[in-house]
């Protein structure tokens, strides 16, 4: 069998149960949402060179229907984002995130372009509905040399306009494993409402630090109290895998990517119809 859709046998029962659920949502969407067969294309589109990897992010959004009008690159001083918005009803924001760099090691396709294809299939979907919140799209640069990235976007948001961010959704490292939550970096109302949503999918949710796993980019926001939480799809055995030579494509189950992304489309749909205060109180 071809590795990419190796998975645990541990896993195998629960992901059959959880594409009943799937199935269900599928059809309340009316169909636009992506499958298993649009992930693994997403997935091929990694790029191990470093140097590349801002372009490789802007043709996926572009091949997500997003105009070059649209995608922006932001410069601060030593690093570059990509940002697209979506404009909703209201001036309230959700910034939905996830780092393009890679380690000198590796693909980088786990850590963390698998976390990039999710917010741009999120991006494509997204865009079909009209929402009440303006969600803000943004691949950060310089994650892996200590938060560059969401540091320099975070610091530019002026103290009086942060209420009107009402939450940071980063998704970091999937591929093995279901959706779950890294507790260091994310807010305790936040973690509760997303073990909600999962709950509503069937699906387990847990919440948990990882051990040598320092940070991400979710904490950027944190610490100038804007709520926030950062998912990832990783296994017990991680440290194999993530900054290190085994950080390939082979080595990706796209129904973890598929499932983070499908979890994370019901998560915002939930964010945008909540007040945006919810999360502070």
């Amino acid at each position: 069998m071809n590795k990419l859709y190796r998975m645990k046998k541990t896993y195998i029962a629960l992901f059959l149960i959880f594409n009943f659920s799937i199935l269900a949502f599928a059809q309340q969407t009316r169909g636009i949402l992506a499958n298993e067969e649009n992930i693994i294309e997403d997935l091929k589109l990694n790029v191990c060179e470093d140097e590349q990897r801002l372009e490789a992010v802007k043709n996926l959004f572009k091949k997500m229907g997003a105009s070059d009008d649209s995608i922006k690159i932001e410069k601060f001083k030593n690093v570059e984002n990509l940002v697209v918005t979506k404009k909703g009803k209201t001036e309230e924001t959700i910034i939905v995130g996830a780092h393009y760099d890679k380690t000198k090691k590796g693909c980088g396709v786990i850590d963390n372009w698998t976390g990039i294809v999710i917010i741009a299939n999120l991006y494509r979907t997204l865009k079909q509905y009209s929402t009440d919140k303006t969600f803000v799209f943004v691949a950060f640069g310089k994650e892996e040399i200590g938060l560059v990235g969401s540091n320099a976007m975070a610091k530019e948001i002026p103290k009086e306009k942060r209420v009107n961010y009402c939450s940071m959704i980063n998704f970091d490292s999937f591929g093995f494993n279901y959706p779950q939550i890294l507790e260091n970096t994310s807010s305790p109302k936040i973690t509760k409402t997303a073990k909600a949503v999962a709950e509503e999918m069937n699906l387990k949710l847990t919440a948990a630090s990882l051990e040598g796993l320092a940070d991400a980019d979710s904490s950027s926001f944190l610490d100038k109290d804007i709520p926030a939480v950062t998912f990832h799809g990783l296994s017990d055995d991680w440290q194999k895998y993530l900054h290190s030579s085994n950080d390939k494509p082979e080595n990706v189950n796209p129904r973890s990517v598929l499932i983070g992304y499908l979890y994370g489309f019901k998560f915002l749909v939930n964010i945008d119809k909540s007040d945006c205060g919810v999360f502070r109180k």
